[in-house]
């Protein structure tokens, strides 16, 4: 019966991480939040649980934009293979910041900084922040990713290191920070998704290596539960990509800095109030 229901919280989980880690309202901060209403034992598999099926919502980005991902695709001309290339290197400096950062303070925020209270007020701070950007935005001077120079992938890099604080976001940080560099909209959240692969699995990798010399390999029950929830999070992200693309060619973030407002005046008042 546990195992069950195990199954059922990594299709719920999944769901969320689906829908939440494109979009810019923090994915650890909501697995986090719900696993202290449903959560997902033993402790040290959650932790590697929320990591690990991260690997699906990277599939996805994967699957997506295989083409325009591919260098070595034989569809492209001598230029766009060069191009293409051009763009990893890109991706590859704007991780280079988050990934130092995380690997150097991973403990740290695991211990001291996944506290609903933390995740509650980096909800709010950011959601005013979208609020506050979007009041006064920049005239965009960015328009493809051809035209986003090494200087500006570092910048965009160094504002993903704010989403190692949980409630966020990783998208929401980068997509701030491509925004505040002059790109558009759209390329400001399709650089957060490439930036995403390495990151998120340099992420991944790292919570395992760390599980598996602490605790050992998983359970069978376990690697089914692991399975599950990230196949059910690769469904959803290739739907989450496709709609945030999609609304925020005729709409701001605006919504999604209320949301975050909101989200986080509740996980007060649910977890420290009522």
């Amino acid at each position: 019966m546990q195992f069950i229901l195990d199954i059922l919280k990594s299709i719920l989980f999944g769901i969320v991480q689906g829908i939440t880690e494109w979009l810019p309202i923090s994915s650890t901060g909501h697995l986090i939040l719900l696993d202290s209403v449903l959560p997902l034992e033993p402790a040290a598999f959650f932790e590697v649980f929320k990591v690990v099926i991260q690997f699906g919502s990277i599939l996805a980005v994967v699957v997506l934009y295989f083409h325009r991902l591919n260098p070595w695709s034989k569809k492209k001309s001598r230029a766009r293979q060069k191009e293409t290339f051009e763009l990893w290197k890109k991706v590859i400096v704007g991780a280079i910041p988050a990934a130092i950062l995380g690997f150097l303070l991973d403990d740290i925020i695991e211990g001291y900084l996944s506290a609903n209270f933390i995740i509650a007020i980096a909800l709010i701070a950011y959601g005013i922040i979208f609020i506050v950007v979007e009041k006064h935005p920049k005239t965009p001077t960015i328009h493809t990713l051809d035209e986003l120079d090494y200087k500006t992938s570092l910048k965009i890099g160094c504002f993903q290191c704010l989403a190692l604080i949980p409630g966020t976001s990783r998208s929401g940080s980068t997509i701030l920070g491509g925004l505040y560099s002059g790109c558009t909209r759209t390329i400001a959240s399709e650089f957060s998704f490439f930036v995403a692969v390495p990151i998120m699995l340099g992420a991944s990798g790292l919570k395992l290596v760390k599980y598996f010399m602490e605790s050992g390999f998983f359970s069978f029950g376990q690697l089914i539960v692991l399975l599950f929830g990230t196949f059910i999070s690769f469904v959803v992200s290739l739907f989450a990509i496709r709609a945030l693309l999609s609304y925020v060619r005729k709409h701001d973030f605006t919504a999604f800095g209320w949301y975050r407002i909101v989200l986080g005046i509740l996980v007060i008042l649910f977890f420290y109030v009522l």
